[in-house]
Formats: structure tokens, sequence, C-alpha cells
């Protein structure tokens, strides 16, 4: 039997198949921290959150990666090279994707503290446990990393997997990742954004509130636009962008060499 054609009734509505077991998940978190630490737990909402979207992200990182696994994703991660940066790693969908033929060492920075457990797991069934690094922090603190060795001019590879859509100014920080890539070092990524259809995008900003409180992740940015503008780069001719007019989470992926 045919599938259905996707409407734009049918699309306004999609974000609930994320959205309401987000809530349940949030929902659950807050139960939990209510009962281990009662009413101190209102006064840390943005631990709260933190630990919602952390136990969504976990709950749900099976499902991640095999949709991911249907797209570019895997050869996009593939292409990591030399000394590489790794942002917003979550629970380390990522990890098993990674050549490491081609790996020297991955600094992985992810500000929610909740995923180390998960990226440690993981990291048992890979050979890359000695050269994989979890941190507990932004692309903004710079103290943190420099401590680490990563520095302005350092990274061969900067490796974005769906983080700008969560960060607090995606301009700001991929100013940040055009800093810390070396002359000849690559970006890559895979992220999504505001959608060039009028009335979808018009959509987006109606669900955004929810979708950014319980999703942890915002459906209108221009990433496209914040990527392209953080400094002088090659290969923006194969920078890819999805056309459907109907979907909520235009992707938009490439691989940007940072000019010598």
């Amino acid at each position: 039997m045919p599938r259905p054609k996707p409407t734009r009734l049918n699309s306004l509505w999609s974000p609930l198949q994320l959205l309401w077991p987000a809530i349940t998940i949030h929902w659950a978190a807050f139960k939990e921290a209510f009962r281990t630490r009662g009413f101190a737990a209102l006064w840390s909402p943005a631990k709260q959150l933190d630990l919602g979207v952390a136990s969504l992200l976990i709950e749900t990182s099976e499902g991640f990666i095999q949709y991911e696994s249907t797209t570019v994703v895997p050869s996009l991660v593939k292409q990591s090279r030399g000394k590489i940066l790794e942002l917003g790693p979550g629970p380390g969908n990522q990890i098993h994707r990674f050549d490491s033929d081609l790996v020297e060492f991955i600094h992985a920075i992810d500000p929610n503290p909740h995923f180390k457990d998960d990226i440690a797991k993981k990291l048992q069934d890979t050979d890359l446990e000695s050269r994989y690094k979890f941190l507990a922090c932004g692309i903004e603190d710079s103290d943190i990393l420099r401590a680490e060795g990563v520095t302005e001019g350092s990274m061969d590879t900067i490796l974005s997997i769906q983080v700008m859509c969560a960060v607090n100014d995606p301009r700001v920080i991929m100013k940040e990742i055009y800093k810390l890539l070396k002359p000849g070092g690559q970006f890559i990524f895979w992220e999504h954004g505001k959608s060039q259809d009028t009335l979808t995008s018009i959509a987006q900003t109606l669900w955004n509130p929810a979708w950014s409180t319980f999703v942890g992740c915002n459906m209108n940015r221009d990433i496209r636009g914040a990527i392209l503008a953080a400094g002088d780069w090659e290969g923006l001719e194969d920078v890819k962008v999805e056309d459907d007019p109907l979907t909520f989470l235009p992707r938009t992926w490439g691989v940007l060499v940072k000019k010598a």
C-alpha cells in the first residue's frame, strides 16, 4: 500500500511525535528529583531541564542512531581526522562511526554533564577509549579547553551533528569554531534550521517555545547563515540544503575547510 502524502496539517502536528514523550520524560525526572531532594528541586530549574533533556536523548539514543544511519551522517563522521573537537556528543551516538585509523584524539564537549556515564559505556566497545575525553563545558569555556590543549588554530576537525540548534547563539559559537580550526582544518556538520517555506517557518515559530523547553533545541534558527558567515571557507558550493517544504526539521550539511 502506498504511503499517504504528507500534508500541511500533518506537518503542523508532527512535532507532537517527540514533544509529548519529551514532556513525560521531563515530568518523570522532576518527580524523581522531588522524591530525593524535596522542595529543593524547585530552586534549580536549569539543572532539572538538563536532567530532563539528557534523559530524553539517552532514552531515544538507539532510535536516533538508527535514523541517522539512513542519512549522510555516517559518511560525514568518518571524514573526521587528526585532533578532533566533537560538539554536543550527547550520549555518544557518533562514537562507533569514527574511523579510528584517522583519529589522533577526540575532545567531546557538552555543558550537560549527565552524558558522561553513557559515553564511557559506549567507549568500552571501541579502541578509542584512550583517545576520547568528555568535557562538561561549552566552546565558550576557553580556560577549560586551553588546559586540554584546545587552543586557537589547534584543531584538524570540528564535528557538529545537530548541535547549533541548542547553543545560545549560533553566530557566536561559529566564530569560536573558526578560530579553533587550523588553516586547512575542516568543519563537518549536519544541522537543522529554519524552513525556507513561509507557512512552515511560521508553524516552526509557533511550536518553538514548547519545543525548545522540552526537547532542548530550536526549530527556527538560520543555522546555515551562521555557518557561512563565520569566516573564509572553501567548499561552499558543496553545502547541501534539504528542500522539503513540509518538514519541521530541514537539514543542511557539508564539509567546509578553513582557508589557509
